[in-house]
């Protein structure tokens, strides 16, 4: 286990490949933890990659400190984590809040971003009663009242009768309920399309064809803000096309590192 101690918070992370290569950077999307990335990590090529994934505040075993949080707050924690382990330059692959982090970190840090993978995610992910409702539930009747409701958001309907849609059911009402609505409030007080509009850098954007938290037309047009970017789509596949459709999401994922960002491992 993997821990990196910063002024406010204990950050757990993981890396797998080269610890010399060139660094690809992951960030989980809301109610997950750093095994969101399991089965791209499986498919990804090793030799020439620093694969590392970590879990935000208030998610998996990082700590969880009072909230709310800022999407500010969550780019710092990701720039000082990253420095603290020696990555100067990365692409940076984040899933919905993580693409949100991804969007800020990039326009903080221009040089250490070196491109961009937004997965199902916007510059500005849905309305603010819609998460003060979703908080009220949460405050209320915990995680577990919001459960299958996120469910039918993150996956298809064949894939939600699978034994494994329940492990990721139970990772979701396993979060420290505080981590998870401090991350809604930085949903809710975020707006990156100025700031994600003056991004110069390789990007794609990838959709879920199925996809009702981050519906496609969100993430194209948040894609298309950045010069030169290129969206796809990932046909059945809900909010997390990474868990539903592995290999399609990880071809992607490899075409963009090697013909975007010219590495040559790929």
């Amino acid at each position: 286990m993997q821990i990196v101690h910063l002024p406010e918070v204990d950050i757990h992370w993981h890396e797998d490949g080269d610890p010399n290569g060139f660094a690809v950077v992951f960030a989980n999307s809301l109610g997950t933890d750093l095994r969101l990335w399991d089965k791209i990590i499986d498919r990804l090529p090793h030799a020439g990659l620093r694969l590392i994934r970590f879990d935000k505040r208030g998610h998996g075993l990082s700590s969880c400190p009072p909230g709310p949080y800022t999407m500010e707050v969550l780019a710092k924690d990701t720039e000082h984590f990253l420095g603290l382990i020696g990555v100067n330059e990365c692409a940076f692959v984040g899933l919905s809040i993580g693409g949100m982090i991804g969007q800020m970190l990039a326009h903080r840090q221009p040089d250490l971003v070196r491109g961009l993978v937004l997965s199902n995610t916007g510059a500005k992910m849905g309305d603010a009663a819609m998460w003060r409702d979703r908080i009220s539930r949460i405050r209320s009747g915990g995680l577990e009242s919001i459960a299958d409701a996120v469910m039918d958001r993150w996956f298809c309907e064949p894939f939600r009768g699978t034994t494994e849609c329940r492990g990721w059911r139970n990772m979701l009402t396993r979060t420290p309920a505080d981590g998870y609505i401090g991350c809604c409030n930085a949903i809710v007080d975020a707006d990156l399309t100025g700031s994600t509009s003056e991004l110069r850098l390789p990007t794609i954007g990838i959709g879920g064809s199925n996809d009702f938290a981050s519906p496609p037309e969100v993430v194209r047009t948040t894609t298309a803000l950045i010069p030169g970017s290129r969206y796809v789509e990932i046909s059945d596949a809900g909010h997390l096309p990474c868990v539903e459709q592995p290999d399609v999401f990880a071809g992607h994922l490899k075409t963009f590192l090697k013909e975007d960002l010219h590495v040559g491992s790929i």
